[in-house]
């Protein structure tokens, strides 16, 4: 299965994009429609600091000169591609039994590709939708509404249009 049309609207509409890179709210280094540059950033790497080893201060690692720059839409494209493809797989992979119902697999691969596939495989979400309580796992995305401790209006905005998507 792919991402239909109105998934990846959905996911633009709220991802929001970026020609030039920048800190997301996570201090990761991010650009396009959320692509993070730099893996090593959501692991951590650690430094040594006055002998000591200490985890890297996301804020703190530095940008690539080379990648510093606008980038073009084709290269924005081609990156939310290439994640998309990764969430496609992996949301297939976890619920299998999504196949044939379009809009709960766009909505599943646009709330993975928010807050990742290990949150998608720990949820109620997961769990209700694998046995079939497609109303349930539609009700569990309202679980996934805050960042920081807080409820964000922006959350909750996109878990309505995801849960509207994924009962279509």
């Amino acid at each position: 299965m792919k991402l239909s049309k109105a998934g990846e609207n959905l996911m633009h509409r709220f991802e929001g994009c970026k020609n030039k890179p920048y800190l997301c709210p996570a201090h990761i280094w991010t650009i396009g429609y959320g692509h993070v540059l730099y893996q090593e950033q959501i692991r951590l790497p650690v430094v040594r600091v006055e002998g000591k080893e200490t985890p890297m201060i996301r804020k703190e690692m530095p940008l690539k000169p080379e990648d510093n720059r606008v980038w073009t839409k084709e290269e924005i494209d081609e990156l939310f591609r290439d994640d998309v493809g990764t969430f496609e797989r992996g949301v297939l992979r976890l619920v299998p039994g999504v196949a044939g119902r379009q809009g709960a697999f766009d909505a599943l691969v646009s709330i993975s590709f928010n807050f990742g596939l290990g949150n998608l495989q720990r949820s109620t979400i997961r769990m209700r939708a694998n046995r079939g309580d497609w109303d349930g796992a539609a009700e569990a995305f309202r679980v996934w509404t805050k960042g920081g401790g807080k409820v964000l209006p922006g959350l909750v905005k996109r878990r309505e249009a995801e849960i509207a998507l994924f009962l279509s």
